[in-house]
């Protein structure tokens, strides 16, 4: 999978402090990646060296495969910053501000009110709006110029229930319509139900890279209990004889777990278990979050 955005061991400092330190990573298209961090961490700066805002101390940073040019990043739209409206005009008008500055035809315009579900209440003053439909009307000025990515960071910060689930709703139909989506949060669980992939930083460090679902994947247990009376440990025996088993450990109730090897489904445990004449009574997968492992990977 090509990749639209890569940093080659970028670094950032401000005196003797260190802001981000020698950041190596690919962000493939299509995908929706997180940026994942406590306030701090080293995420608004990635973002600002990725669209040129901030210069680097070190490495470098290529827009689809190329050195980052002014031409490259008119490819990208960015909400870098709470966002600032004149609230005596319409949403329409902020827009037209905006787009006349972007130099973008007025089809982009009524592409970006329709998408971020905004063409209804056009003509109506900013002054009137939720924080959420404020939001939303900010990514519609992103989306200005039909950019291929869409850099956010923390885009849900300070708003109530409703205006996170629109905001979600309108970055998963983004990424439907095939535009790569790149944001940073610290909500764990915006993570968990929005992005594709996820980077986990740490005081200006890459902590871990890669899929969502392998990250979740990696720290999932099956919990799994034989018929009444038949003894734990006679489970407990035929799961450490199987290779791709790790980690076995009691539960409640007679019970047992453990973890699987990668490329390995409960499915097959059962199988395997089966073959040994052993019928399962019960299995049931038990997800780690992904707060576990991030809490894990940020305490060292």
């Amino acid at each position: 999978m090509m990749s639209v955005l890569d940093f080659d061991n970028l670094t950032k400092r401000y005196g003797r402090t260190t802001a981000l330190r020698e950041l190596t990573l690919s962000i493939p298209e299509g995908s929706v990646y997180g940026l994942l961090g406590p306030n701090g961490s080293g995420k608004t700066t990635t973002l600002g060296l990725a669209l040129g805002v901030l210069q680097p101390s070190g490495g470098t940073v290529r827009w689809f495969g190329a050195p980052a040019t002014a031409a490259t990043r008119r490819r990208v739209g960015a909400l870098l910053e709470t966002p600032n409206f004149y609230p005596y005009l319409s949403a329409r008008q902020n827009l037209q501000i905006a787009a006349d500055v972007k130099q973008t035809d007025a089809r982009s315009l009524e592409a970006a009110l329709e998408t971020v579900g905004l063409a209804q209440r056009q003509r109506e003053p900013v002054s009137g709006f939720s924080l959420g439909m404020k939001q939303r009307l900010a990514i519609g000025a992103a989306l200005l110029g039909r950019p291929e990515v869409l850099v956010l960071d923390e885009p849900t910060n300070g708003l109530d229930p409703q205006g996170i689930a629109d905001v979600r709703a309108l970055v998963q139909r983004l990424a439907a319509e095939g535009r790569t989506v790149i944001m940073a949060s610290h909500l764990l669980d915006e993570i968990e139900k929005v992005c594709t992939h996820v980077a986990v930083l740490h005081q200006g460090q890459l902590r871990s890279a890669g899929p969502v679902a392998a990250s979740l994947a990696t720290a999932d247990r099956v919990v799994l209990g034989l018929a009444p009376g038949t003894a734990a440990d006679v489970l407990r025996a035929a799961l450490s004889s199987l290779p791709f088993v790790q980690d076995v450990r009691p539960e409640t109730d007679g019970r047992v777990s453990c973890a699987l090897a990668i490329g390995h489904s409960p499915a097959s445990l059962n199988q395997a278990l089966f073959a040994q004449g052993l019928a399962l009574a019960h299995l049931e997968m038990r997800h780690r979050r992904l707060e576990d492992q991030f809490l894990e990977l940020i305490k060292n």
